[in-house]
């Protein structure tokens, strides 16, 4: 009997860091394929904040959540090594959510193909979920205009690096901010932000008036904490902010503390939250309009990639600690 190997999700997580006794690493039988399913043996899995939210119970959120004793959630990309469905070859490579699991049987509902060639690296931290969140963000809510100024916090990140190349395509001032010298020097000398603040060390209300003197147009939130606080008060009139993330609050027991709204009513400021799966419609649409960035090389990225399935239990920390330095990847 071949098997192969899953990972489950048994209990949620309290506050905190993430510890490993809430997942169980399984062992199942490889599976027959049937008449319109295909076998996808994954070799690259994608690791996101968002899937931090996924492990808790909250009725309200935007995508239930995962149900104890189901395999945990997440995007990935395989290869298709079994088909009964004639839309797929053997062969084939295929992205999608795909979970925390070796093998995937699927009608092929929600997985898309890959063209052949691409580095599949590049297509979990660029094409996946980071460049889609970051395209639809940005154009879809920033409604980013030459001229202006955009503030990105987590901008070392999958999503905020991409969305600060975007912008600066589009001829906007981008300013990122990070967690570490490293980070910063990064965003500055290789994707050509115009600044970068390291929150840990730098006077944040300061760095931003010397990076952006004449305030900031755009702000895209990716972490929450006492950034959002100075990207308010730095704000013009008529700014748009446009929240994706707030990983500094997912395992927090007490979320921090929201900005003054006063300023938000004397500037006009719109706030616009945002999650993916709204969009999973427009897709399309969303890589069409980054793939022109993509092959005229304006969007780079690096990938911190982790080895075999497993290690993804101690990934997700990373991603609330950001010791990750780029997308992070789990290679199977």
């Amino acid at each position: 009997m071949s098997t192969y190997t899953a990972i489950n999700l048994v209990a949620r997580p309290a506050p905190g860091p993430i510890p490993a006794n809430v997942f169980e690493v399984i062992k199942k039988e490889i599976p027959s394929v049937g008449p319109g399913q295909i076998l996808v043996k994954q070799t690259h899995m994608s690791l996101d904040p968002a899937m931090i939210g996924w492990m808790n119970p909250d009725p309200e959120s935007y995508i239930p959540p995962v149900a104890l004793g189901d395999v945990m959630r997440s995007s990935g990309l395989g290869e298709v090594v079994e088909s009964q469905n004639p839309e797929f070859t053997v062969g084939d490579r295929v992205m999608g959510m795909t979970g925390w699991s070796e093998y995937i049987l699927s009608t092929g509902e929600g997985l898309r193909k890959v063209q052949p060639g691409l580095d599949p690296e590049m297509v979990l931290s660029v094409f996946a979920l980071p460049g889609l969140t970051a395209t639809q963000g940005l154009f879809g809510f920033g409604h980013p205009k030459p001229g202006e100024t955009i503030l990105i916090s987590g901008a070392a990140g999958s999503v905020g690096s991409i969305v600060g190349q975007l912008a600066k395509t589009e001829g906007l001032d981008v300013i990122g901010v990070a967690g570490s010298d490293e980070k910063c020097k990064w965003l500055v000398d290789d994707l050509g932000f115009d600044g970068a603040i390291n929150y840990k060390s730098d006077d944040i209300d300061a760095k931003i008036k010397e990076f952006a003197p004449k305030g900031v147009d755009i702000y895209f939130e990716n972490t929450g904490g006492p950034i959002q606080h100075h990207a308010i008060e730095n704000m013009n009139a008529h700014g748009r902010v446009v929240v994706c993330g707030m990983i500094s609050d997912y395992a927090a027991e007490t979320p921090s503390a929201g900005p003054n709204w006063i300023p938000i009513i004397k500037k006009r400021i719109t706030i616009q939250g945002y999650a993916m799966p709204d969009h999973f419609p427009q897709v399309a649409e969303l890589v069409s309009k980054l793939t022109p960035y993509v092959m005229q090389g304006k969007v780079k990225y690096r990938a911190h990639v982790l080895e075999e399935l497993e290690s993804a239990i101690d990934g997700l920390n990373m991603l609330l600690t950001g010791a990750n330095n780029g997308k992070l990847i789990v290679k199977l």
